[in-house]
């Protein structure tokens, strides 16, 4: 009885992991579509996390513009270490313009997220290139979004996300009931990791 009941629980985790597989490599090809955006606070006081949201609005109103002709994620990234002092000047303006003398950062990094939520769009854990801005010293709340595509400002996220994810790729980021499915790909990636 023990056997047979070992047997039907290897049988099903299995059967759970070899379902998942068109799921997790639809989510491992996402990465390679996205560009993203990840903005460090100075601090976590009020005024700080307020500066941030402000700093986002005004660099995402700058490559709104930039992106405009971009048709591929290379070419956003290309754009972007183009213009990186550009940006960096643009937050640290915005910084100025609150009374505050905080240096900015900009730089172009591959990190990890976790599996984010955007309006109607889920993207699963990975590993991302993204523009990281860092105020003052970073240590406060961050705030991500995705920039190519360009899934942070208001417009056609839809249309921009069709454009450029195939269609199984646009299932998954599209799909909200799939939550159990980003944490067992989460689980993987973090696995993964650790080996």
């Amino acid at each position: 009885m023990k056997l047979l009941f070992k047997s039907a629980c290897a049988a099903f985790v299995l059967t759970v992991i070899f379902s998942m597989l068109p799921f997790q490599a639809a989510c491992a090809d996402i990465p390679g579509e996205v560009f993203r955006l990840h903005i460090l606070a100075n601090s976590d006081s009020e005024s700080d996390q307020a500066l941030k949201l402000k700093v986002r609005d005004r660099v995402l109103s700058f490559t709104e513009e930039l992106y405009r002709g971009a048709a591929s994620k290379e070419e956003a990234e290309e754009l972007t270490a183009a213009k990186l002092q550009a940006i960096a000047d643009v937050a640290a303006d915005e910084v100025r313009k609150n009374g505050c003398d905080y240096p900015v950062k900009a730089e172009l990094t591959n990190m990890s997220f976790t599996t984010r939520h955007y309006g109607s769009f889920t993207l699963p854990a990975g590993s991302y290139d993204a523009l990281r801005l860092t105020i003052g010293e970073g240590e406060g709340h961050n705030w991500w979004c995705v920039m190519f595509p360009s899934l942070c400002v208001s417009g056609s996220p839809d249309v921009k996300a069709k454009e450029v994810f195939s269609d199984g790729e646009y299932d998954v980021v599209k799909n909200e009931k799939r939550e159990y499915r980003f944490f067992v790909v989460e689980l993987f990636e973090k696995i993964c990791s650790f080996f």
